[in-house]
């Protein structure tokens, strides 16, 4: 019993701060823990608003804050307990980075996947053209992107291909111009060639009204006028 009070009044200061500390940790986790799971829901809850509801990017967001979270948490226990958090954070700062630049790409795909889903120059089910590829968008995951050709012909591409290509979206607006060019002999009168595309296009119910469908010479060629009908129809 004397030892153990010898031992009690020899490190009194110790073990008080040891107490004290692990009290200090165990409140500490427990409001990380409450406190990632509101950032984690309000995360999502405005990730969900400004992407319109898109579940894959809201998810991934609201994760990388609750981890966060956690993250901060740890740094401040450690730093409870005298370790260097400095030496730490550099450490882990060094190994972030060498592990950055082994998965440069695989990280770079995310990063596009990300911005694709979020900021949506395409969406799924459009019909698009990047890069020469030309088809409809089946899918659109954080690493890469799924279309279909029209010949029925399977892309995938990596999301940094997408993202870094100029995307040609003839789905997105809510109506394109049709432009058809019909050649007409020089001996032929330009002004009945015009009337007879626009009785033409007067015909077919699908293109639109306003604007109205119009009829140009386009240009002069070796052997023929070519007459080029202009007309709007919705996507």
């Amino acid at each position: 019993m004397d030892t153990l009070l010898a031992f009690y009044h020899t490190y009194e200061n110790q073990i008080f701060n040891m107490g004290k500390n692990t009290l200090l940790t165990l409140m500490i986790l427990v409001i990380a823990s409450l406190l990632s799971k509101m950032v984690k829901k309000g995360v999502f809850a405005s990730v969900s608003r400004l992407s319109k509801n898109d579940e894959i990017v809201s998810s991934l967001l609201s994760k990388v804050a609750a981890y966060a979270v956690y993250l901060v948490a740890m740094v401040i226990i450690l730093d409870l307990f005298g370790v260097n958090t400095a030496s730490l954070v550099a450490l882990v700062g060094a190994a972030g980075l060498a592990i950055g630049l082994a998965l440069k790409d695989t990280l770079s795909n995310i990063a596009a996947g990300i911005m694709i889903l979020f900021l949506k120059p395409i969406k799924k089910g459009e019909f698009v053209e990047f890069s020469g590829t030309m088809g409809t968008v089946k899918d659109i995951g954080l690493f890469t992107s799924i279309f279909e050709t029209a010949d029925g012909l399977y892309i995938s591409s990596p999301n940094s291909a997408v993202w870094a290509s100029t995307i040609k979206n003839f789905s997105r607006n809510s109506r394109r111009r049709m432009d058809i060019t019909v050649g007409i002999s020089y001996d032929d009168s330009i002004d009945v060639g015009m009337k007879a595309l626009l009785d033409l296009a007067s015909e077919v119910e699908v293109l639109l009204k306003d604007p109205a469908p119009q009829v140009i010479v386009h240009m002069l060629a070796d052997s023929s006028v070519n007459l080029q009908l202009r007309a709007w129809a919705p996507t």
